[in-house]
């Protein structure tokens, strides 16, 4: 189905409301006003980055002081020469002249109705090559930064609420505001702020305050907040600041990271995102006085660990929720230096299988003992709470790396412009799951039962996507050969649609042959994914792939937010009141032959594998239970 004939009745109404100039901010190609509507979050750079460590402070460190944070890479497509231009680049648009030349800019622009370029065009972080160089004294950078950052004041005057781009790069722009009083101080020589400057400290005042009435709640941008909102407070010495941050940060770690080490943002991008910020939480309080206490360096060290197990074979995290392709970081004396590593470094982890209570399974055949780590295969498993902050309608979906290559990827992160695109891509259609065409919701998955043995694991899901309408997915995971055996179920008490879908890389063509196989490759590469439509209790259907559709959209793949390329889907299809579809992954040799046979005991379906010559046995119950038999 279109993503278009799907959209939720609020963001249509969104969408229709009237055009208001001073609004700026857009979704799909209209210029809409987002008003006072929960804005949604815009990607931070330090998402598909590594984390950069703090910027050294302008002036020599001493007891009770804020540093000064990074960037986030903003600064590095913005050099100095062209912030005396007024010239402002972020993406993919190409560098626009946002003011007049002498620091006057227009802060309504926004010449791709992008979201996250107005945002971050309002964040001022693409001042931060002026305001480096302007704390080392050179006094021309100063001045135009100084403009600049003056001039946002004065045109955006407190509160800048009815602005969602200016709302939601509040704390961006605080911490930016404290870097540019500390490159004052130290690129003038001077121990008090210049009377000339006392518009800064209002500033600064301003943000506070808006900070303190418009917390974001317990997820990245409230820590965010609370951590800018600490700067102030150390910044300008009001300890009262200081307590309200502290508290605040001392109650969210709670919620933000819970005792197994998920994240609530649903995102496996933000979850590393995350383990850097408390990180900066932990030094930002400690640097000015205040104690943070071991809740937050406990729930860091559990997400570290979720984090390793996360990691697939290639050293990237899978691309859940709002996440492009990055790599895992690898922090040094943590778990994550192995994972990060390829297990070049590092302590090898002990744990194999993590299965986390807030939807989450990543699995491994191994850690490279006996064979390299990128040889290893790999898999993730949704499930859990409903969609929420940046997550995705995934539940239920694999993702799959074997032979040092993805097999299974999902369509990806699409960024934030609220059109089509990211639709689909947080949609059932962009991942790896039985989709139901009448689904209307996203629904809490639980999981009803799992067996871990030594070379198989075995899982089962369910959840109910839509009126009448029930869905269960069983998962068999073989290590020797390594492949998936997965068994979808649907019942319905009206005809529905059910196809199971199938994601692959872009770089792999696919070729159908007959109704049971399909067959994933890339041209000249010596690995190959074979796709099997095993037939179980009903007959199967012709195999569909879908490469690069834009009507409706599938077949595509967002590496990153700026990156979409077509990718082929394979589906297997069911019509009726119920669906059984039970698909085979195997990732092989490029010239090994993988067949299969079936027979019946009983109630119990065997079927017989032959992968690469080697032969494994699999016992498929009508209650969906599977078993390795050899």
């Amino acid at each position: 189905m279109p993503a278009r004939h799907q959209r939720t009745t609020r963001t249509t109404l969104r969408l229709a409301i009237a055009v208001i100039a001073s609004a700026a901010v857009l979704a799909v190609v209209l210029v809409v006003p987002w008003g006072a509507s929960e804005p949604e979050a815009a990607p931070d750079p330090t998402v598909s980055q590594t984390p950069e460590p703090p910027t050294p402070a302008p002036t020599k460190a001493r007891v009770d002081t804020y540093t000064c944070p990074a960037y986030s890479g903003i600064d590095r497509t913005n050099p100095l020469a062209n912030l005396y231009k007024d010239t402002f680049t972020w993406g993919t648009t190409p560098p626009t002249k946002v003011g007049d030349g002498k620091g006057n800019i227009n802060w309504r622009l926004n010449p791709d109705k992008n979201p996250s370029w107005y945002m971050w065009l309002h964040s001022l972080r693409w001042l931060g090559q002026g305001i480096t160089v302007g704390g080392l004294g050179n006094k021309a950078a100063l001045q135009r930064v100084s403009n600049i950052a003056r001039d946002w004041v004065n045109d955006n005057p407190y509160s800048w609420k009815s602005d969602v781009g200016a709302w939601e790069s509040t704390m961006h722009r605080t911490n930016v505001l404290i870097c540019l009083r500390q490159a004052v101080l130290s690129g003038l020589h001077v121990g008090k702020l210049p009377l000339t400057y006392a518009w800064l400290d209002q500033a600064l005042l301003d943000h506070a305050m808006f900070l303190r009435k418009n917390y974001s709640g317990d997820w990245n941008h409230g820590t965010d907040e609370s951590i800018a909102l600490f700067g102030v407070g150390c910044t300008l010495m009001r300890p009262d600041l200081k307590k309200l941050a502290t508290d605040r940060l001392t109650s969210a770690i709670k919620t933000s990271i819970d005792t197994q080490g998920s994240t609530n943002e649903q995102s496996t991008g933000y979850a590393q995102f995350n383990y850097a910020l408390w990180g900066r939480a932990i030094d930002v309080l400690r640097k000015c006085g205040a104690d943070p206490g071991t809740t937050i360096t406990a729930r860091r060290r559990e997400l570290a660990k979720w984090l390793a197990l996360a990691t697939n074979s290639l050293g990237n995290l899978p691309q859940l929720g709002d996440s492009e392709v990055i790599k895992t970081h690898p922090v040094q004396g943590t778990v994550l230096e192995y994972a990060g590593t390829l297990g070049a470094q590092g302590i090898r982890p002990t744990q194999r299988i993590g299965i986390f209570d807030a939807g989450y399974i990543f699995g491994r055949t191994g850690w490279g003992e006996t064979r390299p780590f990128t040889q290893e295969s790999t898999y993730s498993i949704r499930y859990g709470p409903s969609i929420k902050l940046h997550g995705h309608n995934d539940h239920t979906s694999i993702t799959y790396t074997s032979r040092g290559r993805d097999i299974l990827i999902v369509g990806g992160h699409a960024g934030y412009q609220a059109d089509d695109w990211r639709f689909w891509a947080k949609s059932q259609f962009a991942h790896n799951e039985m989709t139901v065409k009448a689904a209307t919701g996203h629904p809490e998955t639980k999981l009803v039962r799992s067996a871990i043995k030594p070379t198989s694991e075995f899982y089962e899901l369910h959840d109910s996507p839509g009126a009448g309408v029930d869905r269960t997915r069983d998962v068999l995971v073989l290590k020797d050969p390594d492949l998936m055996v997965v068994l979808d179920r649907g019942t319905s008490e009206s005809d529905q649609e059910y196809s199971t879908l199938w994601h692959l890389p872009e770089d792999q063509k696919v070729v159908v042959n007959g109704n049971d196989r399909a067959v994933a490759a890339k041209p000249g590469e010596n690995v190959k994914t074979t796709l099997l439509q095993v037939p179980f209790q009903q007959d199967t259907t012709p195999i569909e792939v879908t490469t690069g559709q834009q009507d409706p959209i599938q077949g595509w793949h967002y590496k990153t937010i700026d990156d979409k390329q077509p990718a082929s889907v394979v589906k297997f299809n069911r019509s009726g009141e119920n669906a059984k579809i039970l698909s085979v992954i195997a990732p092989t040799r490029s010239n090994a032959t993988v067949s299969y046979k079936t027979s019946w005991q009983g109630s119990r379906m065997i079927l017989t594998l032959t992968v690469d010559g080697k032969t494994t046995v699999v016992g498929v119950s009508t209650d969906g239970t599977m078993q390795r038999i050899k």
